[in-house]
């Protein structure tokens, strides 16, 4: 449970020796002033503060501090239901979060819970009064139906439900949430997730009060009449950027339409990207936005290196000299691909390591089992693909190791995430190869935070390593050459992908530009131009080159002369520029005269 709550400090285990006693500790544990429970503050249900208190933690981390509060307030309206507030939070990895939304949930189910309980005894005084009046016989209590009997099913009505991308993180959430209710009576949690067997969960649905689901299984129960979502209140929607890049959007308008009547909307997310937003003004009602800690903001108990790697053979071998620290506790090994995942963990197995390999492919029942013998301590090392990067919460993970980089830079910020959880302090070493240094710079300019590359001595790389660009670009989408001069414009700026003032991919003037941009009519160096704003081969409108207006001109693969502006050169609309065409390496020397 150490992802929902923030560590009140870790305790080495203590050396026996002559001069040590457990009465002397004991009377140091007595003498220190202990702070009382911050839980109490937030309004918690006793019940949920005693939870809590057995799994010692005392005192609510800043996201809890602010989110509890302003999720418990509720309001009235006119039509007379009571109104809670919508909260859209970013919160950084391990920075529990998920108690965040947990605690009040379930703080309202119990509250829920005993007006329900209270409405009942109420109603059975007034019938047993009424018995008594007429001289009838008191009424029996209702027995409670066995559910597991088939004549006695019914679909299942949760008053709340939590929505996670993943298989992984849906588990934990759901363990995380069973944790919190040991001490509430008749609050049932279920876990709905695809992979496993459906009577298994149709079963345990049964009284749900709270389901932590993933989108498919949820809507096939749904559509089977196994579970009716019309008295869901509370919806939670957690990751909902991992959300929308897995294709959970039709699946989230659904439920939204299924739960229309809930009373309560909380959306949690890495960032408040655009497609965010817009998501949010669908299925929320004036959102309150809680930032706490943003992905930008520099992971303090997490040490991020990078090392610089000539191939994969030479990333394999920085890799083996990392496994074979005596530091590491337990470590995952994030890849690219599920091939690249399974094929390392076979490596590793051969090496003497024990490793196990993770990722969509593989089985749920196999994927539990994986699971569960990583947080026993049963396996050293996991290799995974991106669906461990959320979800995973093992306290003794030490290292995280990016052997493959993630295909979008924010994933890289939840792989790290995976150590120095909770406070503890952990480390994040990424290889990567020379053609990687885009990933590289795209993860700086997210992050805004340059790698700190090291070396490992031996295994020094071959290859000049890169530089990140300087001016606290880290990398990303290029400025305007004239305000960013990188060594390496093939990687630096001048327009960016889009195009800046000077245009360019990434110089304005084409892939191989060292220097700065070239005006109207002068010759551009030799090799292939990509156009910004005014074209392949020049940085203004009247530029020669592959502009507005195409022409090749002067930045011909064999550097042909300038031209005289637009049209210059090979113009494939029939253009008549006034430069040299491009002429082709045959003996004729014919000019090249293209079909419409």
């Amino acid at each position: 449970m150490t992802d929902a709550f923030e560590a009140q400090g870790d305790f080495a285990p203590v050396q026996s020796d002559e001069t040590t006693s457990f009465e002397a500790l004991d009377a140091v544990e007595a003498t220190e002033p202990k702070l009382p429970n911050g839980f109490i503050k937030l309004g918690l249900a006793p019940e949920l503060i005693a939870a809590v208190e057995d799994l010692g933690f005392t005192q609510p981390t800043t996201v809890q501090e602010q989110v509890i509060p302003r999720a418990m307030t509720a309001s009235g309206q006119a039509d007379g239901a009571t109104r809670f507030v919508d909260l859209m939070v970013s919160s950084q990895t391990g920075s529990g979060k998920t108690a965040a939304f947990l605690l009040p949930v379930l703080h309202t189910l119990l509250q829920r819970q005993a007006e329900a309980e209270a409405a009942a005894k109420a109603e059975f005084q007034r019938l047993a009064a009424e018995a008594a009046a007429r001289g009838e016989a008191l009424p029996k209590k209702p027995k409670r139906k066995d559910p597991t009997n088939a004549r006695h099913f019914k679909a299942a009505t949760p008053g709340a439900l939590i929505l996670c991308p993943t298989r992984e993180l849906a588990q934990q959430v759901a363990h995380d949430a069973i944790d919190l209710v040991r001490h509430c009576r008749g609050l049932r949690i279920a876990n709905v997730v695809g992979g496993m067997p459906y009577q298994l969960q149709i079963a345990r649905l049964q009284n749900a009060d709270l389901v932590v689901a993933t989108p498919g299984r949820l809507l096939d129960l749904q559509r089977s009449m196994q579970i009716k979502l019309d008295q869901v209140k509370f919806l939670v929607v957690d990751e909902a950027d991992r959300m929308l890049d897995l294709g959970f959007a039709d699946d989230l308008a659904e439920v939204n339409q299924l739960t229309i009547e809930r009373q309560q909307t909380m959306m949690f997310s890495a960032t408040f990207a655009p497609r965010i937003q817009q998501l949010a003004q669908r299925v929320m009602r004036e959102p309150q936005r809680v930032t706490i800690d943003s992905p930008q903001e520099k992971h303090a108990n997490i040490k991020q290196v990078l090392f610089w790697a000539d191939h994969s053979q030479h990333k394999r071998k920085l890799l083996d000299h990392w496994l074979r620290d005596t530091t590491i506790n337990q470590a995952i090994v994030f890849a690219s691909t599920q091939v690249e995942c399974d094929g390392l963990a076979n490596d590793l197995q051969q090496d003497g390591f024990s490793a196990v390999a993770l990722h969509g492919a593989l089985s749920q029942g196999l994927r539990n089992r994986r699971l569960m013998a990583l947080r026993q301590g049963q396996v050293q090392i996991l290799v995974a693909t991106d669906v461990a990067a959320r979800g995973i919460d093992v306290p003794t993970i030490t290292h995280v190791f990016n052997f493959g980089l993630p295909m979008k830079a924010e994933d890289y910020t939840h792989r790290i995430g995976r150590t120095g959880r909770a406070g503890r302090d952990g480390l994040a070493v990424t290889f990567a190869e020379f053609r990687d240094r885009r990933k590289i710079f795209d993860i700086e300019s997210y992050s805004r935070q340059q790698f700190k590359a090291e070396v490992v001595p031996g295994l020094e790389p071959q290859q000049r390593s890169p530089q990140s660009r300087p001016g606290g670009d880290f990398g990303g989408r290029g400025r305007d050459s004239r305000d960013n001069h990188s060594r390496d414009r093939k990687f630096g700026g001048g327009g960016g992908h889009r195009g800046g003032p000077a245009g360019g991919y990434a110089g304005a003037s084409g892939f191989n530009d060292r220097g700065p941009a070239r005006g109207p009519g002068a010759p551009a160096p030799r090799g292939f131009q990509h156009k910004g704003n005014a074209g392949f081969g020049g940085g203004r409108d009247d530029a020669a080159g592959y502009g507005r207006k195409p022409g090749w001109g002067d930045s011909a693969p064999r550097g042909g002369a300038a031209g005289a502006g637009r049209g210059d050169g090979f113009a494939p609309r029939g253009n008549n520029g006034g430069g040299k065409v491009f002429v082709p390496r045959d003996a004729q020397r014919r000019a090249f005269k293209p079909t419409r």
